[in-house]
Formats: C-alpha cells, structure tokens, sequence
C-alpha cells in the first residue's frame, strides 16, 4: 500500500515560490516521460487498474508499474503499487508496439498477463513530468509540474507512514509563505484520462 500526501498548487508562480522555499533541501531533478496501457479488453481499467512504463531522463532508465484501487481524500491518497525496473529498448519498442508487452520477460507484466488475463494490450498515451526531490523534515518530498497536451498542473507529493502530520506541517509550510494551494482530488493520471485540466476541480 502507497500512502502519499497530495497537494495541487494553483499556478506557476506559486510553483516557483515553492522551488525558492526549497532550494536548500534539493536533491536531484528527474525528467519523466509517463506511457499507460490497458488491456484490449479493457481488463484493467475494469478493475480500476493502472499500467504504467515510466522513463527516466530520455533513456536512463525505465520502470514498469502496476497501480491499483487508489483513492484520494483531502489529498492523502491511498492505493496499492508494485514497481519493477524494466529494460529500456524493450520498453521503448513496448510503446511503438504494445504486443510487446506480451513476450517480455519482466515479471511483473508477466504476473499482469496472467491475473487479469490479458492476451493483448492497447497504448493509452501518457504525458511528461518534470519532478525536482528535496530532502525535507525527514521525508523526500517531490515537486512535480506535469505537462499534458492540454495544459500544465503543479504538485506536491510527498510519501509518508504518517500522513495527517506531513500534510498540516505542508499547509502550515505553504500558509506561512502565503502559497495558493488546494487539496488534491485526483491523480495526474485521472486528469489525462478525463482529457482537461479542469478534471481536478
């Protein structure tokens, strides 16, 4: 279970005051391209599942995710997520080719086939984050600015055991430097699927 504080920023230029506010706990920036697939048969989505191929950086890296049953209420979302690295080429050609998926010795989309019985998979499309990590208050905290065809959304993100503190200790942070914020209601991945920037409100 991944249990994530989830805050939306209301614009740019609060997205800028946040990466001022933090510039002392930087760590590193990962830029994100983000592909999601569904079953021909809409076997997952059904089941209110996600897959996700995320690469890293252009061609670093890439991971194959399986995302699950989350649900978001005054921006603390819990869902089920099991992760799993994947090679990038095959990734690559997964996404120009998404019966690719099917012979891949990943064992994670292996255990997908399987349990929800998916003999071929379609290409949803996705949509690129930029994500800058800080080390703060203990926790890594992440700064995201998505970018979808229709627009850019701007967010906070920050996993946690103890999430009702980290999110008032984010509010009292934000407040206090007179940040516009709001409460996430939807994933990055609800508002590509809704097609509008206007899904999170």
């Amino acid at each position: 279970m991944e249990v994530e504080v989830k805050i939306r920023l209301d614009d740019a230029s609060a997205h800028q005051k946040v990466v001022a506010l933090l510039t002392a706990h930087y760590q590193v920036t990962h830029l994100q391209q983000n592909v999601f697939f569904d079953g021909a048969q809409q076997e997952l989505s059904s089941k209110n599942m996600v897959l996700r191929l995320r690469f890293y950086n252009g061609d670093e890296r890439c991971v194959v995710s399986l995302k699950g049953k989350a649900v978001i209420i005054d921006g603390i979302s819990r869902g089920s997520e099991v992760e799993e690295d994947i090679d990038v080429a095959r990734a690559r050609a997964c996404v120009c080719n998404p019966s690719q998926l099917v012979g891949s010795d990943c064992k994670l989309l292996q255990q997908v086939i399987r349990e929800y019985k998916c003999e071929k998979f379609l290409c949803l499309g996705g949509f690129r984050n930029v994500r800058n990590v800080y080390n703060w208050e203990g926790v890594q905290l992440e700064l995201d600015e998505t970018h979808y065809e229709y627009g850019t959304t701007y967010e906070i993100e920050c996993e946690t055991s103890d999430p009702e503190r980290f999110r008032q200790l984010l509010g009292e942070l934000l407040d206090k430097n007179r940040i516009t914020y709001r409460y996430s209601t939807i994933s990055k991945f609800g508002i590509f699927m809704a097609g509008r920037i206007g899904a999170l409100d």
